[in-house]
């Protein structure tokens, strides 16, 4: 018998190669050739130090907004508000870093925290709301990311500037940027930013797995009834659960305003790096090492995807359907585990 672990290991496995090999499928199908494809897109992401650097500023926030989604799925909430946190943390962290002068690493760790806070009571709001009042986080969130976009650009015109649509560059002393790793890399814009990430994958970790929080956590997680009626709070669970979550997200929107772009913008859409973050954690069945190689993984086909029309005429559009074949194939993973559990007991 499998147990929970292993298809947890093997269901995605197995979901990204069937979605790799129906994308081969769908570039045959329209004249392409698969093999030049995907070579073109592993050479634009990882060909030169360019690519390379690239790539991991690309997994950076992917990382952070996959922490957030999982460290909620894992107890029991499902945080769709991730882009709306990753958007107030990202003004936070701009304000921070543009409106106050402080000696290098001191400015950076405020801006961080200023955004982890910022991504935190975004994250409280929807937390109370089902804690006290039993409404479901998903409409809450998904409402408060529509809030957190039109009420960061009404700040950006009327607070950050003088009726602009962009706001100054971070001082030096608050930026991420990491000159000697962009000049090894030919000018990327890989930043520090990705050292925050995986301190953050840890700590998710040790939260989970290390601690009497994390335990209660997962246990409410798992059945919130069973966990009311040893004792544990569950109220105060969801609400925890829920800050810690967007903290997670607030970060992730940092690493775009420190590290990134280094400004905030008034903007007519969302980042998607929230969004992004649902089917990170999802691939990485919620555990902290899983967020972060299937942030590698969507890193990878993002920016890999760039290379593949000049190098091998495959439109970019093809990798958005393999990203969504794989999750569909993630979404469908009870048919690998049923698949796993009926050849295992014929061969028995």
């Amino acid at each position: 018998m499998f147990s929970n672990r292993t298809f947890n290991i093997v269901v995605p496995l197995i979901s990204v190669v069937l979605g790799l090999l129906a994308g081969a499928l769908i570039m045959l199908a329209f004249g392409y050739n698969p093999v030049a494809g995907y070579a073109a897109m592993w050479n634009g992401a990882f060909g030169d130090a360019y690519f390379l650097g690239e790539t991991v500023r690309q997994v950076t926030p992917y990382v952070l907004s996959g922490l957030a989604v999982a460290f909620a799925m894992r107890a029991g909430l499902l945080n769709i508000g991730v882009e709306g946190q990753v958007i107030v943390g990202w003004l936070a962290a701009v304000w921070v870093g543009t409106a106050f002068g402080m000696p290098p690493v001191v400015h950076v760790i405020v801006a961080l925290l200023a955004a982890a806070v910022a991504g935190s009571l975004w994250g409280f709001v929807p937390g109370l709301l089902k804690a006290k009042l039993g409404v479901h986080e998903v409409i809450v969130t998904i409402m408060m990311n529509y809030i957190a976009l039109y009420l960061s650009n009404s700040i950006i015109r009327s607070l950050m500037t003088d009726g602009s649509d962009r706001t100054d560059n971070v001082a030096e002393t608050a930026s991420l940027a990491a000159p000697w790793l962009r000049e090894i890399t030919f000018f990327s814009r890989i930043h520090y930013g990705f050292v925050v990430a995986l301190l953050m994958a840890f700590t998710m970790w040790f939260v989970l797995n290390k601690t009497t929080r994390g335990f209660e956590l997962r246990a409410v997680g798992s059945n919130p009834f069973a966990s009311e009626y040893s004792g544990m709070k569950v109220g105060r669970n969801i609400i925890i659960a829920m800050v810690i979550s967007g903290g997670f997200a607030g970060l992730a929107g940092a690493m775009e305003g420190l590290g990134t772009f280094q400004y905030a913008s008034v903007s007519s859409g969302f980042t998607n790096i929230g969004f992004d973050g649902i089917a990170v954690a999802l691939l990485g069945a919620n555990t902290a090492i899983g967020v972060v190689l299937a942030a590698i993984l969507f890193g990878t086909l993002k920016i890999g995807a760039l290379n593949m029309p000049t190098e091998a005429g495959v439109p970019t559009e093809l990798v958005d359907i393999v990203i969504a074949l794989i999750i569909l194939f993630v979404a469908s993973g009870y048919i690998i585990r049923w698949a796993f559990l009926k050849f295992s007991k014929e061969g028995k």
